[in-house]
């Protein structure tokens, strides 16, 4: 694989573009969504859109730094931290109107603070803990589940209740999900817990 030529690669710029754009996105949001009257919100198709198009990226930064063979620390370092700030940002926004329960943010972030503790100590170590797909799966589950409900919050009241059951669901697998990647991690990263120095 070729080394990337300084940190700016294209993959990196969309990564930054991402964690610039979600605070653009929150106040997008709060100006014109989360209000569901007896009409359609266009405000509220847009922030949905405005979402869908940030956590497409996701795959895109993964693409670019893979095929042009740019993978560089940099990007390393800040695609996860742009991962967790699309998604508890937009968890924030659905509780603060009553979207989803205090209990799905309180597993996701929980779980991140903890599997980013034993990251450090098992990398004080000098040992890396492989990924599994289940953080993908957990990754792309909750982001479906979110659209979902931004999509829900701009429709009128009522109209779509069929749409915010299935949301609900998807959202109690990602919790799941949540939950069973970050005892993965754990169950993986336990032997090296337990070492004395």
């Amino acid at each position: 694989m070729a080394k990337a030529k300084g940190i700016w690669t294209p993959a990196n710029i969309v990564t930054c573009s991402r964690v610039v754009l979600m605070p653009l996105w929150l106040a997008f949001a709060e100006a014109v969504g989360g209000t569901r009257g007896t009409e359609v919100s266009w405000g509220g198709i847009a922030v949905f859109a405005f979402y869908v198009v940030l956590s497409l990226t996701d795959k895109l930064d993964g693409y670019l730094a893979r095929s042009r063979g740019e993978v560089t620390t940099f990007g390393k370092f800040l695609d996860p931290i742009a991962d967790k700030l699309i998604v508890i940002v937009a968890l924030c926004f659905l509780l603060e109107h009553s979207m989803c329960s205090t209990w799905v943010l309180l597993v996701v972030v929980a779980r991140e603070f903890l599997v980013s503790g034993l990251r450090m100590v098992v990398a004080s170590k000098g040992v890396v803990v492989a990924a599994s797909n289940l953080g993908k799966w957990k990754t792309a589950t909750t982001m479906v589940a979110i659209c979902g409900l931004l999509f829900v919050a701009a429709m009128p009241a009522g109209s779509v209740g069929w749409l915010k059951t299935i949301c609900d669901v998807l959202m109690a697998a990602a919790v799941v999900l949540t939950a069973w990647s970050g005892i993965d991690y754990f169950l993986k990263g336990w032997q090296y817990l337990a070492e004395e120095d």
